[in-house]
């Protein structure tokens, strides 16, 4: 016998119709999930938390069995691969970062755009994570602090803009063949 999940949502969540979201999936409040996000909860369960945003081409999965947590106010880059244990609050993950299994990030931290967590990593609250693989290059900054506020923003200000219809999709239909 199978169960079927399907996803919970919080309020004034906007998913892109090109995202595709599946399975034992909890999104919070003001979640915004652009084109092209994959978050799949098919295998073990997904909680994300309120004011989180994932950008174009995200991937979002786990390991079978291993759920996976985001905190509140996580703002992740363009084709971000997460497949990992859990983000803490109040995070940036940047663009083609890559979040390998069992990795776990503290709160108030930043992924820099490019960098590669090994499997297991675990990143310090208030640090700042470069390279390949990933390494804590220095703490996090007021000023670093403030740029992930001004993401989470934006992206829940864009979330509303997309979901009343300021950006419609003019992309050409193909011809009949």
């Amino acid at each position: 016998m199978s169960t079927k999940f399907e996803p919970k949502l919080g309020r004034d969540v906007y998913l892109a119709p090109s995202s595709f979201v599946c399975g034992d999936l909890v999104l919070g409040d003001l979640v915004t999930v652009m084109p092209h996000v994959v978050i799949r909860a098919d295998i073990a369960p997904i909680r994300i938390g309120h004011r989180v945003n994932l950008q174009d081409g995200t991937i979002v999965h786990t390991p079978m069995g291993d759920p996976l947590d985001i905190g509140d106010d996580v703002g992740v880059g363009h084709r971000a691969i997460i497949h990992c244990r859990r983000i803490d609050r109040h995070c940036l993950i940047g663009m083609g970062s890559i979040l390998l299994d069992g990795c776990e990030i503290g709160s108030d931290c930043i992924i820099a755009a490019g960098a590669v967590l090994a499997p297991g990593t675990r990143v310090p609250a208030c640090s700042v994570v470069m390279g390949v693989p990933g390494k804590v290059v220095r703490s996090a900054t007021e000023k670093d602090l403030q740029a992930i506020d001004h993401v989470v923003q934006s992206y829940i200000d864009l979330g509303r803009q997309h979901a009343a219809g300021d950006f419609p999709n003019i992309a050409p239909s193909m011809p009949n063949a």
